[in-house]
């Protein structure tokens, strides 16, 4: 049977598809906010170059050598102690295990496109009570959107590599670059757009601490899609002779031109219209919309046009999380891919129900546990845990596992003389700076 390839464009579109989600456009503005701006962005951009870009090419060399699903590529690549290798593969858990909270907030995206065609919030104060009464009290408008989310998500997947993730991608993806860049055109003709420029390139280092530092590595490492077998999973699908650090090139790139062009444009909006970029994780859902309100008719086209951009990246994205899994049970077990995407669709849909119950008035009490829900145990899990493991497994096993030989004859023609920079740094700089991110995100150190 011919095995579905994507093509050079198709992979780009992918990777990026699943680098570019809630992380770039919600996630890192309002972090770089909390933590003053330029100096953040400056620690960030430092962390992407010399941490993200090392692991991702590792990921993609381990997914275009072993040619099959995580597990069976950890396996086949290991020269010895294969069956110890093998759970390496199972990071590919991290995505689905995301996916459990991922589909909650992007069923919130799918209702906020929706509220945005008729109603914004004229203040903050109505923004933040319409989003606590959905988030605490609205069931049943979560559950459906939450649904619409599995569906959608779940129907991409049977569709497989080149029906169904390579023509999404095609698709949302310069859908999604469009909209933002037409949204940052706009946000360039306004007063503000040169506060929003000076905030994000103009270093505070007095809001630089250590924890600054581990926020930025553990945000360059979930925004790339490191450690949970995703860029693996998509590069065992790569054409032959792919110049795999030609392709992580664009991935990084595309993904950081995002993150960057998102929040110039939420603080150019947020400065103009009366309100600021320290708004923390409500930034989205809250300070925007009011934002938006203040623009008048305009706001309203932005807003829907802002939250389609947001959900295409967190689809683009969900699909990645699931694939892994679902590439697993199709070549280690023989199921169908209808049977494999229907199966771990389920999974994330049906455990993502209790997530969204874990924030409902009558139901969080019985759902918390110490100081989290059930939601945040899930979020804190796998950003603390789960994806610094992924990653600190990825570099260990390139850097030390597989014969240097064998990474030195497919990545020195294409990395030239970086390549004993580019391997020194795998062995030792991103194993230490991986395992001190994952104690510190434990609050252990």
């Amino acid at each position: 049977m011919k095995i579905a390839r994507f093509s050079r464009l198709g992979f780009i579109l992918a990777a990026a598809g699943s680098a570019v989600g809630l992380g770039n456009i919600w996630k890192f503005p309002y972090i770089a906010g909390e933590y003053g701006g330029g100096a953040f962005v400056l620690v960030y951009l430092l962390t992407v170059l010399l941490i993200g870009f090392s692991i991702m090419i590792a990921e993609m060399l381990i997914g275009y050598l072993g040619r099959k699903d995580g597990v069976t590529s950890f396996e086949d690549l290991a020269p010895r102690n294969k069956a110890l290798w093998k759970f390496g593969g199972f990071q590919g858990l991290a995505g689905l295990f995301i996916m459990i909270f991922y589909s909650v907030v992007i069923g919130w995206i799918f209702h906020y496109i929706v509220t945005s065609l008729s109603h914004l919030p004229s203040s903050v104060e109505e923004a933040e009570s319409t989003f606590n009464t959905m988030l605490h009290s609205d069931v049943w408008t979560q559950l459906f959107y939450h649904t619409l989310a599995f569906i959608w998500i779940t129907y991409v997947l049977t569709r497989g590599i080149k029906g169904g993730i390579e023509k999404m991608n095609l698709v949302l993806m310069p859908t999604l670059m469009i909209i933002l860049l037409g949204m940052f055109a706009y946000a360039v003709s306004l007063d503000a757009f040169s506060r929003a420029v000076d905030f994000m390139f103009s270093p505070d280092w007095s809001k630089i601490d250590s924890d600054a530092f581990v926020t930025a590595v553990g945000h360059a490492f979930f925004t790339l899609s490191l450690g949970m077998g995703a860029i693996l999973t998509y590069s065992a699908s790569m054409e032959k002779g792919s110049n795999l650090v030609t392709n992580a090139f664009w991935v990084v790139f595309l993904d950081t031109s995002i993150a960057i062009v998102a929040g110039l444009m939420l603080f150019t909006f947020l400065y103009q219209y009366g309100s600021g970029p320290a708004k923390g994780p409500g930034l989205v859902f809250i300070s925007l919309p009011a934002a938006f309100y203040e623009m008048g008719v305009i706001g309203n086209v932005f807003a829907v046009l802002f939250f389609l951009a947001l959900a295409f990246a967190g689809l683009t994205s969900s699909v990645s999380l699931v694939e892994p899994m679902v590439q697993y049970f199709i070549d280690r077990f023989r199921w169908s891919r209808l049977r494999a995407s229907v199966s771990m669709g389920l999974f994330f849909y049906l455990i993502g129900i209790v997530a969204l119950l874990s924030n409902i008035d009558g139901y969080k009490e019985a759902l918390t546990w110490g100081d989290k829900n059930f939601f945040d145990w899930v979020d804190h899990i796998t950003a603390a845990i789960m994806l610094p493991a992924g990653g600190l497994v990825m570099a260990l096993f390139v850097g030390f596992s597989i014969e240097k030989q064998r990474v030195e004859a497919a990545l020195r023609p294409q990395l030239g003389i970086a390549f004993d920079a580019w391997y020194f740094s795998l062995r030792y700089i991103t194993p230490v700076a991986m395992f001190i991110v994952m104690l510190s995100l434990m609050k252990v150190i």
